[in-house]
């Protein structure tokens, strides 16, 4: 429906790519208001997470993701914290470092999600993780 939308105001045919269109008007696409929602909760009640160097003492490259508690339950999993410990932990390190100050890392967040206008969860699952490496 976004799509649609945005489609009409711009006077873009049906089958034109919204994403150049997201990115030149600064809009992000649903999925990404909700991860960004996700991420600033994340962020905001980071007291509450464990990192990953705080279980074990071992230096590894994820030493300072948070920790993702196992969940055997899918009502777990389906809770709020945990697709946002997902995603946060999937974020590219020069956007991670800044989450001890919320407006810097809100602003690095939203400038990187506006340059690449994820449409699915997965297509930022696989761009961020390639990033990373």
């Amino acid at each position: 429906m976004q799509k649609r939308v945005i489609k009409i105001i711009m006077g873009c045919g049906n089958r034109d790519f919204c994403r150049i269109v997201f990115k030149k008007l600064k809009i992000l696409p649903l999925l990404l208001q909700y991860m960004l929602s996700l991420l600033m909760l994340v962020v905001n009640n980071t007291d509450q997470f464990l990192i990953n160097s705080e279980i074990h003492n071992i230096n590894t490259r994820h030493s300072a993701n948070l920790h993702l508690p196992s969940a055997n339950l899918d009502i777990y999993q389906k809770r709020v914290y945990y697709p946002g410990i997902n995603i946060f932990n999937n974020l590219p390190f020069n956007i991670k470092k800044f989450s001890d100050n919320l407006r810097t890392f809100q602003s690095a967040l939203k400038h990187f999600l506006y340059m690449n206008a994820f449409y699915s969860s997965d297509e930022y699952t696989t761009t961020t993780t390639n990033n990373n490496k």
